[in-house]
């Protein structure tokens, strides 16, 4: 089954190291891990656009250590239907389709918020405000309330 690359342009900070002092002060960002810890996805609140007019919606980000189709995800990203940047899993918005994460870098700022994980043991439900996610033996499945998803594990990927 071929696939659609989906690219949701999403930049939510530059990508600068963070400091012990600085990770200390900062904001935890909920997330889980696989009990495999193949998958990890993070939940990123809404924030305010740069620009100052609107904001992003808030997202869950899903990342995998271990892919079979990573190479042709990354081909795709980088490739001239792509966004010519790294592949980096998968986007999941609030109201909006999972999509694959073609991104030149972090999508939060590491100099005010930092991850937080837990394992989610399989066959149990992480939910994070409007997120729900559940992990299986046989990989991670999330929606969002408007109906949408995604489903990855290290074999496979869907997004609806």
């Amino acid at each position: 089954m071929k696939r659609r690359l989906a690219v949701i342009p999403l930049v939510l900070g530059a990508a600068a190291p963070a400091s012990a002092s600085v990770a200390g002060s900062a904001t935890s960002l909920p997330g889980f891990r696989s009990p495999s810890g193949n998958i990890s996805c993070l939940f990123i609140p809404s924030a305010p656009l740069d620009s100052g007019s609107g904001r992003t919606p808030a997202t869950i980000l899903c990342k995998l250590a271990h892919a079979d189709y990573a190479k042709t995800l990354q081909a795709r990203c980088m490739g001239p239907t792509g966004a010519g940047v790294d592949w980096h899993g998968f986007l999941l918005p609030a109201a909006r389709k999972g999509a694959v994460n073609c991104s030149g870098g972090i999508l939060y700022d590491p100099t005010k918020q930092h991850p937080s994980y837990v394992t989610l043991a399989y066959g149990k439900v992480w939910r994070q405000k409007m997120f729900s996610c559940r992990s299986m033996v046989t990989g991670v499945n999330c929606s969002n309330p408007s109906g949408h998803g995604m489903f990855i594990s290290r074999q496979t990927w869907r997004t609806w």
